[in-house]
Parts: C-alpha cells; sequence; structure tokens
C-alpha cells in the first residue's frame, strides 16, 4: 500500500514537469519582428500631408528594437510654412509585466510610453496604449496602431485623447518596405 502512494507522488511530481518541458519557447518580439528593416510612405493628417521614411533594427544584443522616423510636410495650405518631425522610439520587451513598451522621443522633447495591449489571435493589428508622458501631461491619452497589409506592408494611426474626451486620429501613415 505504501509503495502505491510513493509510486503516485512521483508521477504527481513528474507530470507537470514533462508537460512543462515540452511547452514551445514563446518569442516576445514575434508580433513585431515584421518591422525590422526600411520603410517608406505617405502621410497625413493635422499637420497636412507629405512623405515619411522610418527604420526599424534590432540593437544592443537583440534587445531593443530601434526605430527612427523622419515625417516631412512641404509649405501647403494646411501648413504654410511647412514642417520636418523626428522621432526615435525604442521597443523593450518588459519581462516582469510580458508585455512590449513602446518609448519615443520626439524632437519637439516628449517622450511617449506605450504598453502593447494584448494581442488578439490571428489579428492584423498591434495596438500601442500610452502609459505616461514626459514634458507633457499625463491627463491625455494616446494609441498607435498599426495595421498589417501585408509582409511589405503596414499603416500606423496615431490618436490622441484631451482629458475626458475621446481618440480622434491626429495622424496616419501608409508605409511600403524598401528593398536593397
Amino acid at each position: 500500500m505504501e509503495l502505491g502512494r510513493g509510486i503516485v507522488f512521483v508521477l504527481a511530481l513528474w507530470a507537470p514537469a514533462s508537460a512543462l518541458a515540452q511547452e514551445p519557447k514563446v518569442d516576445p518580439w514575434a508580433s513585431v519582428r515584421f518591422l525590422e528593416g526600411a520603410w517608406q510612405g505617405t502621410t497625413t493628417g493635422q499637420a497636412g500631408e507629405g512623405t515619411v521614411t522610418r527604420s526599424y533594427e534590432f540593437v544592443l544584443g537583440g534587445r531593443y528594437l530601434h526605430e527612427r522616423n523622419v515625417s516631412t510636410y512641404p509649405p501647403q495650405e494646411k501648413n504654410k510654412k511647412g514642417e520636418r518631425h523626428e522621432h526615435w522610439s525604442f521597443i523593450s520587451h518588459d519581462r516582469a509585466r510580458k508585455v512590449l513598451v513602446l518609448r519615443q522621443f520626439h524632437v519637439e522633447g516628449f517622450v511617449n510610453q506605450y504598453v502593447l495591449a494584448a494581442p488578439i489571435p490571428a489579428s492584423t493589428k498591434l495596438v500601442f496604449e500610452s502609459e505616461s508622458f514626459e514634458n507633457f501631461s499625463s491627463k491625455w491619452r494616446a494609441r498607435e496602431t498599426y495595421e498589417i497589409v501585408s509582409p511589405d506592408e503596414f499603416t500606423e494611426t496615431f490618436e490622441l485623447a484631451p482629458p475626458e474626451k475621446e481618440f480622434s486620429v491626429y495622424g496616419k501613415n501608409h508605409f511600403k518596405r524598401v528593398r536593397s
């Protein structure tokens, strides 16, 4: 009788360990890995219409995905002087929260921090929602939505919401991959 209980105890300990050993390792970068490379496209929104170039590369031993962005708006009715906007971003994997965090550093001095909302299985959308702002009121909210059109094309929609108001689109970019 004692031997039977001992075998059941050993099997109970062994079963969960073997089940864990068979689980595939999850790539925390899987949802954004398609971004790696050079992109160009068009931009439209409150600053007017223009062109945009962007690149993404894994840096510092693959621990961060670094984005470099330049949007150029020529002089136009909506923006008489025209404008050149630059920002850099870093996406990191927060292991404690098991989530991707996007930090954008804008030429105007703003730093926006977003967290990736839980991806919907089989969805072509990634939604980053603001957590905090530096040099801007944290009462505002922002949202970056990436919609994957194909492996070589995506759109990005940037939305802002003033305190206690709904989101409205500030700008939209349409990117196509640049081939070497």
